[in-house]
């Protein structure tokens, strides 16, 4: 019988009678219920707003509750054909993940003469405390049904694509946008990213480069420029080094690399004489959104740095750490990778990591906990790390992973993209602004976010971290 749905038809139905379903709340009822009915108040969604909300945490909908009523009076008492008439609720206390509900009707009343039903509904908790009381009116149906019961489609749930993305443009709302000059945007990727960045409000975006080329690219994309101010050069060389001058003259305050290549961008912002050089090794940190990881991880430096040796690395190590701290508000765990976990001086990245380590404990790294030397598995996986016996606060659960030169940092990062499906966004730091690095096969999604992490570098993000301005 577990198959089939049987109704009780009027006649058959005593006063009295009772019928329930029971049921664990889950966080995949809470999002089927708001996709359903469109309600996304933020107290059934947003853990972060709920927490500060009266209860503390994720309630389930009223009427979700209420939902599990309907059910019984449609599927058992009375069942099949009945016609709901009416129903009033109470709701008494709510419902969080974990609760299991126990949803009952019971007869009060029949009315002969047209067959109208008067139940009691009430929805106990697993402690037995009733959460929803009410009365339902329903007209019970005069004909037997019996049914075999609808299997219904398996739902899968998809986790939000690069929800760190998403959340690292949240946290740029109501930020001034960052003046940004955009280097040479010839081709509709560059100009296309930018301009969407700039009506998100997360950049006011300066155009850079050839003025036909660049009006050219808009027309072919269907951009309207009138909003945009361009400033002319002949080619992508003297865009680059105009960007650079308009950084010294106060006229923006990060740059975006358009349709050139990195070292043609990089060159002039590395120039001793009119580049933009702090006293700190500039370097690249990405922030990768990978599905099957729980929390942004960055990576760095696959970008610039071809081969740094101990003292860069400890600029880029802390590069990294600042713009970490503009995303989250504690410190991060910091895995110093190399091909094995113990020290070994024919590998130079072990000993390296070690350094590093008693550099962060000195003070000349701060803000975060290191660890190192890690293989990559011991780095990010709790369970690799613990089969190997490494006792650490990072192994297993890194936040940024430094890598030991370019090579390696290029072929991880473009292993998580193609293997882990991983979405990655990221900004150059160490100059005097922050550079906006993308990629021609970046999507809009992750040239927003990287606009979105230089803005919180400018104005200060979380932990109330500001772009250094140190001189060379």
């Amino acid at each position: 019988m577990d198959g089939l749905i049987e109704n009780k038809v009027f006649d058959e139905i005593e006063v009295g009678d009772s019928a329930c379903v029971e049921h664990t709340l889950t966080q995949k009822d809470i999002q089927l219920f708001a996709l359903m009915s469109g309600d996304v108040n933020p107290a059934h969604l947003d853990e972060e707003y709920a927490k500060s909300d009266m209860f503390h945490k994720i309630i389930a909908h009223g009427m979700w509750g209420g939902s599990l009523i309907s059910t019984v009076l449609g599927t058992q008492l009375p069942g099949p054909g009945t016609i709901y008439l009416g129903q009033t609720f109470r709701f008494l206390k709510p419902v969080g993940i974990g609760d299991t509900i126990t949803a009952r009707v019971t007869v009060l009343k029949k009315d002969e003469s047209n067959q109208r039903l008067i139940l009691t509904c009430v929805c106990l908790n697993q402690d037995g405390k009733e959460v929803i009381t009410g009365e339902a009116e329903v007209i019970a149906p005069t004909e037997k049904v019996k049914r075999k019961r609808v299997r219904l489609p398996e739902l899968e749930f998809k986790e939000e694509e690069c929800p760190n993305h998403h959340r690292v443009i949240c946290m740029a709302e109501g930020l001034p946008p960052v003046k940004t000059a955009i280097v040479h945007p010839v081709d509709h990727y560059s100009l296309g990213g930018a301009i969407a960045a700039a009506e998100a409000g997360i950049i006011e975006a300066i155009l850079v480069g050839p003025e036909d080329k660049i009006r050219a690219t808009a027309l072919a994309a269907d951009i309207d420029l009138s909003p945009y101010q361009i400033v002319a050069t002949p080619h992508s060389h003297a865009a680059a080094e105009t960007a650079v001058q308009l950084v010294h003259e106060g006229k923006v305050e990060a740059l975006m690399k358009g349709n050139l290549h990195t070292d043609e961008l990089m060159s002039a912002v590395v120039d001793k004489a009119k580049g933009l050089r702090t006293g700190r090794r500039m370097s690249h940190v990405f922030m990768a959104d990978i599905p099957a990881y729980p929390r942004p991880l960055f990576v760095t430096d696959a970008a610039i740095n071809i081969n740094p040796r101990l003292a860069q690395k400890k600029d880029i190590v802390q590069n990294a750490i600042d713009l970490f701290l503009c995303v989250e508000e504690r410190a991060p765990r910091v895995a110093l990778l190399s091909a094995v976990e113990t020290v070994n001086e024919e590998i130079p990245s072990t000993l390296d990591a070690t350094a590093l380590c008693k550099m962060a404990e000195r003070g000349q790294i701060t803000g975060a906990l290191l660890d190192g030397p890690l293989a990559f598995d011991n780095a990010i996986s709790e369970e690799a790390a613990a089969i190997k016996g490494i006792q650490s606060q990072v192994a297993g659960k890194a936040d940024i992973l430094m890598v030991p030169d370019l090579v390696s940092g290029n072929i991880l990062l473009k292993q998580l993209t193609l293997f882990s499906g991983a979405y990655t966004a990221g900004i150059v730091m160490g100059a005097q602004v922050p550079i906006i690095l993308t990629s021609r096969a970046s999507t809009e999604l992750a040239r927003k976010a990287s606009c979105a992490l230089a803005l919180l570098m400018v104005r200060g993000g979380k932990g109330g971290c500001q772009h250094s301005k140190e001189s060379t």
